[in-house]
């Protein structure tokens, strides 16, 4: 068994009257009272059976057995000192790593990161892109975002921004022979579906059109594979705030008609509750949640055709 140590305090009011060779100096350095450092100091030599000082004319004198433990104890309480800011340190700097389905990583994340290591050289920063959902108990994880409802039992969960569904396609499909006017023009062109032909019956009916077309176009199994096939012309997507928004305001992406669809599945960043105040988590989150917000204020002010060639 680890032998009895003394109490913390103790040693603390030792070490400061000691440094300062009067315990009403120490008492302020404490901020407690000059009775209390020298309560304590009286309790340590008690516990210790050994006079730590000598007091001779309203003066503290520090005896040669004091002097030699004053050692040990400054040694000790520097040691303290310094692990715990280095303790510190590694919670606002080192590894972040970094959970994300690879949807997310690839449409929103790794078009920005350069910014945040450019800001936060201290963090070192992992990625992982993956459609598991992560077990923080048994995995090295700090940090997920995960598409869902919210209902995240025992975790800290933070939406990232509120959604809606609505129709993308390249800048190059506004013009020429099949001119989009109205919704009615999507119809010209294949309709690129993800895993199922439902969120374009839903979008079509929203529009007053008539569902049957969501028949035709290809279905893809990937939001990020149908964000790309939209780029490249091959057709008219529906696509999600999120995953559009870089490419909506880099000029990608246009969206023709303004009709939309809202959403009650969003994405959310989670992280286990007993780490959600760590240093290094909350700039990470911080840091997501502005650029969330930077993109809804720029996707605003482009408006809902904006896009759309003259």
């Amino acid at each position: 068994m680890r032998p009895r140590l003394p109490p913390l305090n103790a040693l603390k009011a030792f070490e400061a009257a000691a440094r300062h060779e009067s315990f009403t100096r120490a008492a302020e350095e404490l901020c407690v009272t000059q009775g209390a450092v020298s309560h304590q100091v009286k309790a340590l030599e008690a516990e210790l059976a050994i006079k730590l000082f000598n007091r001779e004319r309203q003066r503290l004198i520090i005896t040669e057995a004091g002097r030699d433990y004053l050692a040990v104890v400054r040694d000790a309480l520097d040691r303290i000192a310094i692990g715990t800011e280095r303790l510190l340190q590694r919670q606002n700097t080192g590894v972040l790593t970094v959970s994300t389905s690879p949807d997310f990583a690839a449409k929103w994340l790794v078009h920005r990161l350069g910014h945040f290591v450019e800001a936060h050289s201290g963090i070192d920063l992992r990625v992982s892109a993956t459609l598991h959902h992560v077990d923080f108990a048994r995995e090295e994880v700090d940090l997920a975002v995960r598409h869902g409802d919210g209902n995240w039992p025992g975790l800290d969960a933070v939406r990232l921004s509120p959604e809606r569904l609505f129709a993308v396609c390249s800048p190059k499909l506004l013009s020429g022979k099949r001119r989009l006017n109205n919704p009615a023009d999507i119809l010209k062109f294949p309709l690129i579906h993800m895993d199922s032909r439902a969120d374009w019956k839903n979008w079509l009916q929203d529009a007053g059109l008539d569902d049957a077309a969501a028949t035709h176009g290809p279905v893809l199994n990937r939001a990020s594979m149908v964000i790309d096939a939209a780029i490249n012309g091959q057709g008219i997507a529906l696509a999600r705030t999120t995953l559009a928004a870089w490419d909506l305001i880099n000029g990608h992406l246009a969206r023709p008609f303004p009709q939309s669809l809202p959403l009650s599945k969003t994405y959310w960043i989670l992280c286990p509750k007993a780490t959600a105040s760590l240093p290094k988590i909350v700039t990470f989150r911080d840091w997501l949640l502005s650029e969330a917000a930077s993109d809804l204020r720029r996707l605003r002010k482009l408006g809902g055709t904006s896009h759309r060639l003259k």
